[in-house]
């Protein structure tokens, strides 16, 4: 059952109103769960520094794999992640939340894809870290890294959910 988390999200929407913004956080939370759920693909609301090219780069990735994305400009990540649960030694650049997940970092649109048709019960996804040849992190001329997607739970603890 995913409604704690839900209702984790909501408590966390109060709390990065006075990070983010209250009309970017207020139109977030002014979106009915079912009728995000219904669309074929969700609007993702990602949380990033306003002058980090990566976050910019990442979210050009989900808009090209059809994603609608609702992106908040904060200069303080730090809150933002305290708020929505993650870790520090899960943590990347720029956090986002969709179907009531977490996304932390330069997660593929393909493994957003299957989390949210297979709703696993996960606090959501993460990339730890800035790696090469993740997306938003690809680099001409520089060979992409092999890296993890892993699921994490609100405890902490992951597991490996794909591997690239």
């Amino acid at each position: 059952m995913r409604t704690p988390l839900r209702l984790c999200l909501a408590a966390s929407v109060i709390t990065l109103t006075a990070v983010a913004g209250a009309s970017a956080i207020d139109s977030f939370a002014a979106k009915p769960a079912a009728a995000v759920e219904s669309a074929a693909k969700p609007v993702v609301t990602v949380f990033k520094d306003p002058s980090c090219g990566c976050c910019k780069k990442w979210v050009a990735h989900l808009e090209a794999s059809g994603y609608k994305v609702m992106a908040v400009d904060t200069g303080d990540m730090a809150a933002v992640k305290r708020a929505l649960g993650v870790d520090a030694k899960l943590a990347s650049c720029h956090t986002a939340v969709v179907g009531g997940y977490v996304i932390e970092g330069h997660v593929p649109a393909a493994d957003i894809d299957r989390l949210l048709k297979d709703k696993p019960k996960i606090a959501g996804l993460t990339v730890p870290g800035m790696i090469t040849g993740t997306p938003g992190m690809e680099m001409p001329g520089a060979k992409a890294e092999q890296y993890s997607v892993l699921a994490f739970q609100k405890n902490g603890t992951t597991s490996v959910y794909a591997k690239h």
